[in-house]
Order: C-alpha cells, then sequence, then structure tokens
C-alpha cells in the first residue's frame, strides 16, 4: 500500500465505462474503496456509508471512487444493482488493487480490501489496506482527513 506523504502513483485506471482514470491531475481529491468483492458484505456496508456521506464529501470537493476486483462487466452489473453514484473502477489488465499494492494474501487467495485518499496536489492523505475486510475501512479516519485538506 502507499505511504502517507508520498506521491500518488501515475497509473492509468479504468472505469466500468471504459474511461481512464487517474488518481490525479484534475484539481480534485480523490478518495478510492477497494472492495474486497462485490459479494462482501462488509465491504458493501462500507459502500452504503459512502453514498450517505456523498454530499459532504463532494462538498470537500472530494471525489469518490470505488474499486472492483472483478472484470467490467461484472463491476457494472453490481454498481447498477445496487445504485452507485461514483465512478466504479474495474480490473482489465490487473486489477485496480494490484496496480496500487493491494496484493492478495494468505499465498494469494484473500483479496485485500483498503481506503486511499489523495489530495488535489497528487498527495497520499489516508491510505489503509487490510486482509480482513473491517479493517480496511475507517469513516472517522476518512472524515479527519478530508477536514485536515
Amino acid at each position: 500500500m502507499l505511504e502517507i506523504g508520498s506521491p500518488a502513483p501515475d497509473v492509468v485506471l479504468e472505469d466500468t465505462d471504459g474511461r481512464a482514470v487517474r488518481l490525479s491531475g484534475d484539481g480534485r481529491a480523490v478518495l478510492v474503496y477497494f472492495l474486497r468483492s462485490t459479494t462482501c458484505p462488509v465491504c458493501n456496508r462500507h459502500v452504503r456509508d459512502l453514498v450517505r456521506r456523498a454530499g459532504e464529501l463532494a462538498a470537500a470537493g472530494v471525489r469518490v471512487l470505488v474499486a472492483a476486483p472483478e472484470d467490467p462487466p461484472v463491476a457494472a452489473a453490481w454498481k447498477a444493482r445496487r445504485g452507485i453514484p461514483f465512478g466504479v473502477l474495474a480490473g482489465r489488465d490487473g486489477t485496480p488493487h494490484e496496480l496500487l499494492g493491494l496484493r492478495k494474501a494468505a499465498f494469494g487467495s484473500v483479496q485485500r480490501s483498503g481506503t486511499l485518499l489523495v489530495d488535489a496536489k497528487g498527495v497520499v492523505r489516508l491510505a489503509r489496506g487490510a486482509t480482513l475486510p473491517t479493517g480496511g475501512y475507517d469513516g472517522k479516519a476518512i472524515a479527519a482527513a478530508v477536514k485536515e485538506l
């Protein structure tokens, strides 16, 4: 996982509509929540929390993205079924998780979840990663990091 205070890597991710997405460069902060899988109940609860916080995050100038390890059609179907208002990143050539350091754990069998906040200048302000999905998201830590932007 990336370190707080380090520059965000210049990687190009892809959303479920096939659009290229970068972590910096558009003048806004970006928060990415990395799901363990679209079927993980804990991860889905975290996404619901982000949806509840959408207004406050937008008011703070934070763009929210959700990264799913599944391929684009599966991630797009999940987004539509759940009514997710955020862009959803999906895997094509590797997953968004792998590109940003959230490699699978337990001999490559368990996808890690996590949260990444990059400020408008492209600097990492929050980075969490965990094998158990309960450790990959902390609403209070997100609120505190966003407040400091």
